[in-house]
Order: C-alpha cells, then structure tokens, then sequence
C-alpha cells in the first residue's frame, strides 16, 4: 500500500520482489516532497542554524543562497549542472575560498534532504568540483604585536572590563590563552565556567560537538576579572558587536593584517608545546587529527634543536 493505494507487480523470483517492494517504498515516502524547492530546504536548515546557535557566517550563507535563482529549483530535479552554474556565477562575484564555503553549506543541506529528511534520493554533488582550498593563513602573533592590541583596548597594565572595548581586549586574550572561536568566546555563559575545577564548557560548537576547555592560569585572571551577570554571556557582548569594535579599535593598535581568527592559529600553536596531538585535538575540537598541520608551525630549525 503506497498513500492508501494498492501497488502490485509480478517478478520470477523473490529478491527481486522485494528490491522493487523497498524501492516502492522509498519512493512513496519522497512523494511528499515532489513540490519542494530548494528555498524551503533552505527554511528549515536556517531554523536548525538559528536554534544551533550558528555562526553569524552560516547564517548570513544560508540567507544569501535563499535569494539565488538555485532556490526556485524543485529537490527532485537539482543537479550537478545546477551546481555548476551557481559555482560559475558565483566566482565571477567573490573568492574561491567564500564559494567553497557556500557550496559546503548546499553539500550539508543536501545531505540532510537524503539522509535525515527524506526529500531526495539522489547526490547531486556526485562528480561536481568544487573550487579549491586556498592556501591556509601562517600568520603568527608576535609579543610585540600582541602588546601593541592591549594598549590599543586598554588592557596593557591591567586587566580591566569596564568598557567595551576593554572586553573585547580580554577576548583577544582570552582567545590566545584558549585557542577557541570569537563565536564560542561571546557565548560563555557563566553556568559554563567552572574556574574551581579550571575549565569552560561549550555546548554547542561549529561541528556540533560539546567540548571542555582547560583554562591556564592566565586564562582564568581573565575570567575573574569580568563582572558577573547571572547566566548572561560573560564577556557581555555579542558577536556582531565584538567584531565591529574589533575592527575600530585594531586599526589605531597599527598592527597590520591581523584578524581576529589569527588568535586560534595562535592559540593552537602554543597549546601544541604542552599537550600532546590527541589531547591538543580534543581541547580544540578537531575530529580529524590530521587537520592540525595546518596550525602547527614549528620550523625545521626548532625541530632540529631538539634531535641534539
């Protein structure tokens, strides 16, 4: 029975009876999602990403893709020769690198289509080339730089929070000390911090995972350092408002090309001198080890120190 009505077929044997049962199956339960389009695809992993607390990124993708022509496709009918097109405009407007994250966010909605929605059957990624990585930033912070910021937010001889600006100078710091994202950073809540026991917890990352973050000494002075508000965010401030302080206040700390997002790089590369590579990958979050050399900046003059 497939919607209330009787579907029959004769076959020579009973493997193929119930291939083609299954197949009838699958396919009765796509039925409903014969009308969707893309666009309402795209409602609903919007939703998932506002109640995940996602990025501010993601969510600025997901909007964006809503308004492009790929959004009045219908599901059953996406193709790779869609994604072709939609690549191939859409580098002719922005860089390699902002098209391969848009792309990976129609790989992720497509793949909930099939495999947690059921409103598609086929990969329309199969076969597609998506632009290539760029090449990962190696920007270190030097101290001089990093002191140069503190002056800039009014941290450099304490650590103070009583304005704006001075907390997102203990962000920057924080973000150092902790190697986590300006997204995880802002959204500490004090029900999170456990300064006894000398560790954050995240519940919600940007891979979905939960994860606990040590806290060094220097980590924790910043914590304490902050007034307390209840469960309201630690560093009282969202992310939009962390960002454009960020950028008016970094400009007068004259440190050129330096993004908020270096601090991980940096942070990652310094926890590396104390943890060992699967305790490093657990602190950050990174499901696939090898990921880490991406971060992992030690010369071959520091390394051949060590050999003696």
């Amino acid at each position: 029975m497939v919607h209330g009505q009787r579907v029959s077929k004769s076959f020579s044997t009973k493997t193929e009876a119930q291939r083609w049962s299954l197949r009838q199956e699958a396919e009765g339960k796509q039925a409903p999602a014969q009308k969707m389009l893309v666009e309402d695809a795209l409602k609903r992993l919007l939703d998932e990403h506002v109640n995940a607390g996602k990025s501010r990124g993601d969510i600025a993708r997901v909007k964006r893709l809503m308004l492009d022509p790929i959004a009045e496709v219908r599901i059953p009918e996406v193709s790779k020769d869609h994604l072709i097109r939609y690549r191939d405009a859409r580098l002719q407007e922005v860089s390699e690198a902002s098209v391969r994250r848009e792309m990976n966010e129609l790989r992720g909605l497509f793949r909930r289509c099939r495999e947690e929605w059921g409103w598609m059957t086929h990969n329309p990624f199969e076969g597609f080339a998506a632009p290539k990585s760029p090449e990962s930033r190696k920007r270190r912070l030097t101290d001089d730089e990093i002191e140069c910021v503190r002056q800039a937010f009014g941290v450099g001889y304490e650590l103070r929070a009583e304005s704006l600006a001075n907390r997102v100078g203990l962000c920057f710091l924080f973000a150092i000390e902790t190697a986590m994202r300006s997204g995880e950073i802002v959204g500490l809540t004090w029900n999170h911090v456990h300064l006894d026991k000398r560790y954050v917890h995240i519940p919600i990352t940007k891979n979905g995972d939960k994860r606990d973050v040590p806290l060094s000494t220097f980590a924790a002075e910043i914590l304490q350092a902050l007034p307390r508000d209840g469960d309201q965010p630690c560093f009282g401030m969202n992310d939009a408002q962390r960002d454009a302080i960020w950028r008016k206040y970094r400009d007068r700390a004259a440190v050129e090309d330096l993004h908020f997002h270096d601090t991980r790089a940096e942070g990652i590369w310094r926890l590396s001198k104390k943890l060992d590579v699967l305790q490093l990958a657990r602190v950050i979050g990174h499901r696939d080890i090898k990921s880490l050399l991406i971060y992992y900046r030690e010369s071959a003059t520091d390394m051949a120190a060590k050999l003696g």
